[in-house]
């Protein structure tokens, strides 16, 4: 990873006749932003070594330059500490540069035809990939079954290619007919004789027991098993790929929500091999026992230029909403039969995993999205630190998600020291169809119930959950302060009540993600000793008109005093 520098003009030697140690660089003559709102704003900020050794008033400031101090005037723009990702999935993200990336598509049509044209430029066996649909987001419906499409057009599209396309949410896919037959599907349903079990999801059927080609929950791992996997030349490949999005988004830290063992080598031969300029902390994939056992030896891990940190573990405890997967205490209002989503890793496990994170001191970080899997998670924390005697608040561990709480579980996050990991990018995106499958009740009472939380005590961490949405941390602020879509619907926004301010907004992707990673000591604000990461942009997004914050850009990502982005574009 090549670093941009900037050339940079000296300051006037009259800046620097005292005593004080001299920084390397000046920052001065914007919008200057801590995250502390003790101390909301400062005039300049001095760097040294990349760390800071200054922030506040200017005239002060001018103790800590000397003859090299370089000058970076910011020329009205604003700066704030780097922002950090506090869910997402970095590989993933530099995986669907490559792959067809659906998420912007509007009508199965569409994505039809970028699956037609990609066979004719593929040779015929070879796998096609996508992600990013999402049927609720449509202008225009296919025939649908319980709700998803079906795979023959996708298979009239690409006969002789299998076919994966995942769902926005990552927890349900649709395959072709090549994809289901290569992963045996067909003769296992003949063999089950109409039926497939599947534990923790579901292979989803027609009326004549066929498969509709949609996977969900466990059950794409019948296809995903099926797909080759990559070489470490093309894991490095794909890291550097989604290092470089991040960059070019303002991201300097960012927490990867699940990570496996190739994964891991991957992150680590970019460490040696100096090419991992973010802030990068790693959750471990926590249904891999072997994972866990190797790591129950390694033990907690951090290089000392804090670029790599690893001591958490990723454990689901539900599915998605938008596939129909999150576990909810009632039945789904557009489906009250009986359907109340899936509960995909057993109570036993879950309460093995959760001890295994005690006894070797590691944070746990619990996929819920339902009011049911939230309060099952929230039950599993709070019994096994009462059979330790222990006070949870030491442990920080989080709820990844957090999207619908029963209004009876909501001060448990705050009594419990429980971090809720949200990403308000889905409710700008989910909102508008979410009240369909929950009602009106259950949306106004417990979901998305940011400010609710945030009242509490608890101390909220925000997260745009790349590759299911996409990686723009300006859409996401933008959904936490508005609550509307990004078409900016509906006026006042949906449940106003909830809405963050835009310092809460700053300090959920900035100081309480760097607390969320026990790293509140090194980054997170901008303040003496802490790390010289920055994010700068083009206009005041703290101040600027509510209908003008999707129009800021990033300007500069700057992790240790080193640029490592400058748009050349906007300026």
């Amino acid at each position: 990873m090549m670093k941009t520098y900037l050339s940079l003009f000296l300051l006037p030697l009259m800046w620097a006749c005292t005593s004080e140690p001299k920084g390397d660089r000046i920052f001065y003559n914007g919008a200057i932003y801590t995250a502390n709102p003790q101390h909301p704003k400062v005039e300049a900020v001095v760097t040294q070594k990349g760390k800071i050794l200054f922030a506040g008033e200017e005239q002060q400031a001018r103790k800590f330059v000397g003859a090299s101090t370089q000058a970076f005037n910011l020329e009205g723009k604003t700066m704030t500490p780097g922002l950090i990702d506090a869910h997402a999935h970095l590989m993933g993200i530099g995986t669907q540069q490559v792959q067809l990336n659906l998420l912007r598509d509007q009508s199965w049509e569409s994505i039809i035809e970028k699956v037609r044209l990609q066979a004719e430029q593929l040779p015929e066996g070879s796998w096609i990939q996508g992600r990013g649909w999402h049927q609720d987001k449509w202008d225009s419906l296919p025939v649908l079954i319980h709700g998803f499409p079906i795979h023959d057009e996708l298979t009239k599209a690409a006969p002789n290619h299998p076919v994966w396309l995942k769902h926005a949410s990552g927890h349900a896919g649709i395959a072709n007919q090549k994809a289901m037959e290569m992963a045996g599907i067909y003769a296992n349903i003949k063999e089950q004789k109409g039926q497939l079990q599947v534990n923790g999801g579901e292979v989803m059927l027609n009326r004549r027991g066929e498969p509709t080609g949609l996977m969900n929950e466990n059950a794409c791992n019948l296809i995903e098993s099926k797909i080759p996997t990559n070489d470490a030349s093309a894991n490095d490949r794909t890291l550097q790929r989604a290092i470089q999005h991040c960059l070019e988004n303002g991201i300097t830290g960012l927490h990867d929500a699940g990570a496996g063992e190739k994964t891991l080598e991957t992150y680590f031969r970019a460490l040696k091999n100096q090419k991992l300029p973010l802030r990068l902390y790693v959750m471990l994939d926590g249904s891999d026992a072997a994972l866990l056992e190797e790591w129950a030896k390694r033990g907690i891990y951090e290089d000392s230029s804090h670029h790599l940190k690893i001591r958490s573990i990723k454990l689901y405890t539900d599915g998605a909403l938008g596939s129909s997967g999150a576990w909810l205490l009632a039945p789904y209002e557009d489906q009250k039969c009986c359907h109340h989503g899936h509960a995909v890793t057993p109570a036993d496990t879950l309460g093995q995993r959760i001890n295994w994170a005690l006894n070797h001191g590691f944070q746990v970080c619990a996929h819920a999205i339902g009011d049911q899997a939230n309060r099952a998670m929230l039950d599993h924390f709070q019994k096994a630190f009462q059979l330790r005697d222990l006070k949870p608040q030491n442990y920080r561990f989080r709820i990844e998600h957090a999207q619908h709480i029963h209004p009876k579980d909501l001060n448990r996050f705050a009594e419990m020291g429980v971090i809720p990991s949200i990403q308000t990018i889905h409710f700008a995106s989910d909102r508008p169809w979410a009240i369909d499958k929950l009602g009106k009740e259950r949306i106004e009472k417990g979901s998305y119930a940011w400010q609710t939380l945030w009242k509490s005590g608890a101390i909220i961490i925000n997260g745009t959950d790349a590759p299911v949405e996409p990686l723009n941390p300006i859409e996401n602020f933008y959904a936490a302060v508005s609550r509307k879509t990004l078409k900016g619907t509906p006026e006042g926004g949906y449940e106003a009540w909830e809405k963050l301010s835009r310092q809460q907004a700053l300090e959920a992707s900035t100081a309480n993600a760097a607390f969320a990673a026990f790293q509140e000591t090194i980054s997170g604000e901008i303040a003496k000793g802490k790390l010289a990461d920055f994010t700068i942009y083009n206009q005041n997004l703290m101040e600027v008109p509510e209908q003008e914050i999707l129009n800021t850009k990033i300007m500069y990502t700057i992790i240790g005093d080193s640029i490592y982005y400058q748009n050349t574009v906007t300026q």
